[in-house]
């Protein structure tokens, strides 16, 4: 783990405040004195002004219902929103899993763990949007939403300044198509990754454009009624299932190869 970010997981210190205090020369790991390029270890002791730093045994999970027109990042250069703007300043150490971009709404959840943040980041639980497009969904988007895609040139949908141009989508875990329009078309779908603009470069390589996307659960935790800009603590039930899903984790080992995708297919144009 980067030493900022043990520092500012485990104290009251944002990142940024962390690197000036290594900086300063007040921060020590075992009886060295730190660098911003100091590597930390498991098990390993880290001091500030001479005061040992005590490790976290417990976490904190929130859910905020982001709003469209904010960043989901800690700051932004030129300005614009972004969501610890929304959020009160005791959550501005807490790490987002995942993102949704600036024309998105929906489910986040954010956590003061960084472990915790890692293992629902890297793990394939379903995360379910609803999707409003412009155009009918076609038999070629159906099959594709079924057996998987490869696109040579999924651009579209992305952002302007992506260097991302193919992309790979495997099948949807689900979706379910609400309307069916030559005009507008309403889905709700659930899938087990996160890549950049995922559901809009999908859509884009059909010529469909996303014209509203918002995620309404992500595995176990769902948005419910929770309205926009707000947030809630994870619920009871909601703890109880992290802690069975971490369990599960650590004994199967949390795994960034994607699930087996049967007859993908091919997309060029």
């Amino acid at each position: 783990m980067r030493l900022n970010q043990y520092i500012a997981h485990h104290t009251k210190y944002s990142r940024r405040e962390a690197d000036k205090l290594i900086e300063s020369g007040r921060v020590n790991i075992e009886k060295s004195k730190a660098s911003l390029q100091s590597v930390l270890r498991e098990g390993m002791s880290v001091f500030i002004d001479g005061k040992r730093i005590v490790p976290k045994e417990q976490f904190t999970c929130i859910v905020y219902h982001k709003q469209k027109g904010e960043l989901v990042s800690k700051s932004d250069e030129r300005g614009r929103k972004v969501i610890y703007d929304s959020l009160e300043s005791r959550f501005k150490h807490f790490m987002y899993v995942g993102r949704l971009d600036f024309a998105s709404e929906g489910l986040l959840i954010l956590t003061d763990s960084t472990p915790v943040a890692k293992a629902l980041m890297e793990s394939h639980l379903e995360r379910v949007y609803l999707v409003k497009i412009n155009g009918e969904i076609t038999k070629e988007i159906i099959e594709a939403m079924e057996k998987g895609l490869v696109s040579e040139d999924a651009r579209a949908g992305g952002h302007i300044k992506s260097n991302i141009v193919a992309m790979e989508f495997a099948p949807f875990a689900h979706y379910e198509i609400l309307k069916n329009d030559k005009r507008h078309s309403k889905l709700k779908v659930s899938i087990t990754e996160g890549k950049n603009r995922e559901l809009r470069r999908f859509f884009g390589v059909f010529g469909r454009e996303v014209l509203d996307l918002r995620r309404i659960a992500y595995g176990f935790v769902n948005l419910n009624a929770l309205p926009c800009g707000k947030k809630r603590y994870f619920t009871k039930e909601e703890y109880k299932s992290l802690h069975t899903f971490l369990k599960e984790q650590a004994l199967l080992g949390v795994s960034k190869t994607p699930k087996s995708i049967p007859q993908i297919l091919k997309h060029t144009s």
